[in-house]
C-alpha cells in the first residue's frame, strides 16, 4: 500500500510562489522536483482547510495552487478533527489559529495519514515539536504522520 501524504497550504503556494527572495525560489525547485519525480509514488490528500487558506491569495496563484490539488483526496474537517486541533492548541503545541496549522494536523492525525509534507517548520516540520505531539496523539489513541518537507524526502528517497 502506498504511503498517504497530506499536502499542507505550504506547498502549493511554493510551487507557485510569487515571491522572488532567493529561499522562495529555491523552495519553488525543491517543491516542484519532489512533485515531478515523487508525488505520483504516493497517495496525496489534503483538506478543504488547505483549499480555504490557498482561496486568500492573489486570485491567479489561487486558481493555479488550486488546479494542483485536482484530483486528490480531499478531506473536510469533522467535529472530532475540530476537537482533536482545539487540545493541540489549549496544549500550547500549535498556534491559536484554529483553522491553521493545528487543523492541518489534527485532520491528517485523525485520518491516520502517513506523512504531512509541508514547508511550516516553525509549527509543523519543527523536530522540537514531534515528541509533544506524539505524545498527545498517543493520549487521544491518534496516530501521528511524520512531518516532512520535500527537502527531506528528496534527500532520502
Amino acid at each position: 500500500m502506498q504511503k498517504r501524504i497530506y499536502i499542507e497550504t505550504t506547498i502549493p503556494s511554493s510551487y507557485y510562489t510569487l515571491r522572488t527572495d532567493e529561499e522562495s525560489l529555491i523552495r519553488q525547485k525543491l517543491t516542484r522536483q519532489w512533485w515531478s519525480e515523487y508525488a505520483d509514488i504516493f497517495t496525496l490528500t489534503s483538506s478543504s482547510a488547505v483549499v480555504a487558506e490557498l482561496e486568500r491569495g492573489s486570485r491567479q496563484a489561487t486558481l493555479d495552487r488550486l488546479a494542483l490539488l485536482e484530483g486528490i483526496e480531499m478531506f473536510k474537517p469533522t467535529v472530532e478533527s475540530v476537537q482533536i486541533a482545539q487540545i493541540y492548541i489549549d496544549r500550547l503545541i500549535m498556534p491559536k489559529e484554529p483553522q491553521g496549522d493545528a487543523l492541518h494536523l489534527a485532520i491528517a492525525s485523525f485520518q491516520q495519514i502517513d506523512v504531512i509534507l509541508t514547508w511550516n517548520c516553525a509549527h509543523l516540520a519543527n523536530p522540537n515539536k514531534f515528541n509533544f505531539i506524539a505524545r498527545i496523539n498517543r493520549e487521544l489513541d491518534l496516530t501521528t504522520p511524520e512531518l516532512k518537507t520535500p527537502l527531506i524526502i528528496l534527500e532520502v528517497i
